[in-house]
């Protein structure tokens, strides 16, 4: 197997993870590495509320009440960060505490020996590691050691849909992915975009390639593909790929999908501006539509579901894909007063119960503490958070996104070969042996 390709054995973590193994399961400056000056820690968050806000709370209440081990924040857009901490990483000048989601990236950087083994640390503070979702650390885990702290949220990808353009037009919600192809000239004969789509992103076009290869393949399909089999080709695979141009030439999406961006949440202001009839994304979204689009959810006009099964399919309908978490790894590079202050932060700063419970009152998400769920009751997105929970929970397989379970270098080639074969620049079979080519062991 390609010694570049994250540990099988954390994919498969993520994927057979269940209640049963855990509570629920769960995307520089000159003055040394990331800018850090004065013996401070660095910190590079993601931009975007309200988790930015969380994130940097979070922070200014470490600060306030450590005077001698602060931490410096800098804020970046996601697709923006990506590119900069590679490059930062890459340079030796990357922050004390290092931001992402594990996976390949994460087995990258410790083949590059620029973040350090947490495992001794995290034995010796058990309490951190035992107040987290079990199934979490699998994707901070590589050659069984663990390099990142999982974080935040779970973050599975779900359906969106707006209950007032489906009411307009007398439609129900789809079950089935042919229900849901039905759908697409019914709303477009009311001038209503089916999906909205930030296509300029990439990795929102791949979420439709996921879920479709787990319903129409089950999620063995990509584990094969994972540990280096060439099955970009297999019947299930070209089927899958197939459905998503389909959808396309049906104009599926929205026009002009490959120039809309989800940093600027530009897709979901299609959803909750009644422009789109539904959209496809991670969880995270959820509290910016509830930010930004007025009172389209507290007037009960967002819907949500898991995504439909595709008739013969062998994948569960229950099944999922998404982020089990968000990690946290401190840089090799940083100064041994750095990296305390940065392991202080992980033990007695991050995800603290203030902070977990603005992720849930403020951003309408499920943080990856043990127990989180009996906090649910009598809030406003109740309904919301236990379907979140319920699914994370349930699922038989929650699997890794592709662009985090892959190599940096594998992602890229697949996420170029997605943008392609969403604009119809080629076929799917010239998309699976070029994705051969690049994830062959």
């Amino acid at each position: 197997m390609d010694h570049n390709r994250a540990s099988r054995r954390s994919f498969l973590a993520l994927a057979t993870a269940t209640p049963l193994v855990a509570t629920v399961l769960a995307s520089c400056g000159d003055s040394g590495p990331g800018g850090a000056g004065s013996g401070a820690a660095t910190d590079w968050i993601l931009s975007g509320q309200p988790k930015e806000g969380i994130r940097q709370t979070a922070v200014d209440d470490w600060n306030e009440a450590h005077e001698d081990q602060q931490i410096q924040t800098s804020a970046f857009q996601n697709d923006a960060y990506k590119a900069k901490i590679k490059t930062a990483i890459g340079a030796g000048q990357a922050p004390t505490i290092i931001f992402g989601w594990g996976g390949g990236t994460l087995r990258s950087y410790v083949e590059a020996d620029q973040v350090d083994d947490l495992t001794s640390w995290l034995q010796e503070n058990a309490a951190v590691k035992d107040r987290l979702f079990d199934a979490a650390f699998a994707a901070g885990t590589v050659d069984d050691k663990i390099y990142a702290l999982p974080t935040e949220t779970v973050q599975p990808i779900v359906l969106f849909y707006n209950k007032k353009l489906f009411d307009q037009v007398g439609a129900q919600p789809p079950t089935t992915w042919d229900e849901l192809m039905a759908l697409v000239p019914t709303f477009n004969a009311a001038g209503i975009a089916p999906i909205s789509l930030a296509g300029q992103s990439r990795w929102t076009n791949m979420m439709w390639l996921e879920l479709l290869f787990d319903r129409i393949g089950g999620p063995e399909l990509f584990e094969s593909i994972y540990e280096g089999q060439p099955n970009w080709t297999d019947p299930a695979a070209i089927d899958a790929l197939t459905k998503v141009q389909d959808l396309v030439r049906a104009d599926g999406f929205i026009t002009g999908f490959a120039s809309v961006t989800a940093d600027s949440n530009a897709d979901q202001a299609l959803l909750y501006t009644d422009r789109a009839a539904m959209m496809l994304q991670g969880t995270w979204t959820y509290g910016g539509m509830k930010t930004d689009g007025g009172d389209f959810v507290s007037a009960g006009n967002l819907g949500y579901m898991n995504f439909p099964e595709v008739a013969g399919g062998k994948g569960d309908p229950m099944n999922a894909f998404g982020n089990p978490a968000q990690y946290v790894s401190v840089s090799s590079q940083a100064s041994q007063e750095q990296k305390d202050i940065a392991l202080a932060y992980f033990a007695d700063g991050l995800l603290q119960e203030k902070e977990a419970e603005a992720y849930i009152t403020e951003g309408g998400e499920v943080p990856i503490v043990k127990g989180i769920d009996a906090k649910f009751a009598g809030l406003d997105d109740e309904e919301w958070l236990t379907f979140v929970y319920d699914l994370a929970t349930n699922a038989p397989s929650f699997a890794q996104s592709w662009d985090q379970a892959l190599s940096p270098t594998q992602a890229e080639t697949l996420l170029d070969n997605i943008e392609k074969l969403f604009g119809l620049a080629i076929t799917p079979q010239e998309f699976a042996t070029a994705m051969n080519a690049a994830t062959a062991s």
